[in-house]
């Protein structure tokens, strides 16, 4: 056994050193070996068996293009197809070729849905155990991959790959059309429309709007879809599924990110604030509608009639007005409405249910718009002397007047 280490050790110091990294490594598994061999026990050479076997097994196997180095020659034959571009496992299925029986075990997976590796805390499955050990950091908070430069943390090798090049302004990839460089192959390949991606799923997600292609389908409506998220959450309104839950008051939802917007509810937090008069709202929708009402902007036409609207719901609301279609009906008397808050109003004239309140006499109303009118009486009855050089009042300010006139001690 000592005379084929050594052999081997021979074998990989006459090899020309291309990899400073690895060949340190190999050493020092090497001097392991040697100091072991060196105290063998002739009497009773099973013991010193075992403790040889204790040692992690030594890299000796190097590949003569890069210099890494393998404990087997199996995982080096495995790492120079990366090299020679060998691809020998293929796919029965789609014909897709891979490097290492693994990969395509793997691969194989994604016709099948097979989904072995399950998540001990949410009993979420995966198809790859790499991908479940990368699941976990989220509830654990793990982040193991940390950048030397801005001590930044990261959860996944890759994204820390990508932060480095921010501090190297390193890129490496270069337009075949022109000079100009890119760090990502995202940003190169999205170089036409100038919008640059972090990841290259983003990017090919992204190229589908350009083409229109919508490779996943619904296999209960028939629905396609851009990316596999959005066809995953459009499942969940076949099956109910609402996976995500509100720690606080229970309510569930079947995005995450409702949870996230539905959790700023509790927090009252809204990081989000209009640059044109100042007013916070809690999520980027919520802004980016309310500053059309600054902008004027309304990009939603119908192409029926031409009349703009300022929300997509606003406008699809409309379109049911030119299909005659009313989806929601009351299950009680039968009508049908074309929207859900409609519906809900309607509701209350059963159930007698009448949650807004006056706040001047305490006369209740089943739909806000009632209250709204009824408060215009109570401004009537009073006489109310504006100190305003031009005499303006809104109604919002009336209303608070005549509030604190009703607050202040006779």
């Amino acid at each position: 056994m000592a005379a084929k280490y050594k052999d081997n050790s021979n074998c990989i110091s006459s090899l020309k050193e291309q990899n400073t990294t690895h060949r340190e490594e190999n050493l020092r598994n090497l001097q392991r070996l040697d100091e072991l061999t060196n105290r063998r026990n002739p009497v009773d050479s099973s013991q010193d068996d075992k403790e040889i076997g204790q040692v992690d097994s030594p890299k000796l196997f190097e590949c003569d293009q890069c210099g890494k180095c393998f404990s087997t020659s199996g995982s080096l034959k495995n790492h120079q197809r990366i090299h020679n571009g060998e691809k020998p496992f293929e796919c029965d299925r789609g014909g897709k070729c891979f490097n290492i029986s693994g990969k395509l075990k793997n691969h194989q997976r994604i016709h099948s849905r097979e989904k072995p590796f399950q998540c001990h805390q949410c009993h979420k499955c995966l198809n790859q155990k790499c991908n479940l050990k990368r699941h976990e950091r989220i509830h654990s908070g793990e982040k193991p991959f940390v950048c030397k430069q801005c001590r930044k943390c990261f959860g996944q090798d890759e994204v820390l790959k990508r932060h480095k090049r921010t501090h190297s302004e390193d890129k490496p990839l270069e337009c075949d059309q022109s000079d100009k460089r890119f760090s990502t192959s995202g940003s190169r390949k999205n170089h036409q429309c100038h919008k640059c991606f972090n990841q290259k799923c983003n990017l090919e997600q992204h190229a589908r709007t350009h083409s229109g292609k919508k490779p996943f389908g619904c296999d209960q409506c028939g629905k396609s879809f851009n990316n596999k998220y959005n066809l995953q959450r459009h499942r969940r309104t076949h099956s109910g599924e609402k996976p995500f839950k509100c720690e606080q008051c229970g309510k569930c939802f079947s995005e995450k990110g409702n949870l996230k917007l539905h959790r700023r509810t509790h927090s009252g937090e809204k990081p989000f604030r209009c640059d044109c008069c100042g007013k916070r709202f809690n999520s980027t929708s919520y802004l980016k509608r309310h500053k059309r009402t600054h902008s004027g902007e309304k990009p939603f036409e119908c192409n029926q009639c031409g009349k703009c609207f300022r929300q997509a719901g606003h406008l699809t609301t409309h379109k049911k007005k030119h299909s005659g279609e009313k989806p929601f009906e009351c299950n009680q008397c039968g009508k049908c409405f074309l929207q859900t808050g409609d519906l809900k109003n309607h509701k209350r004239i059963h159930s007698g249910e009448k949650p807004f309140e006056c706040d001047q006499c305490g006369k209740c109303f089943n739909q806000t718009g009632n209250l709204k009118r009824h408060r215009r009486r109570h401004l009537k009855q009073m006489s109310i002397k504006c100190e305003k050089p031009d005499d303006s009042y809104s109604v919002y300010e009336l209303l608070c007047d005549v509030t604190e006139m009703k607050q202040a001690p006779l």
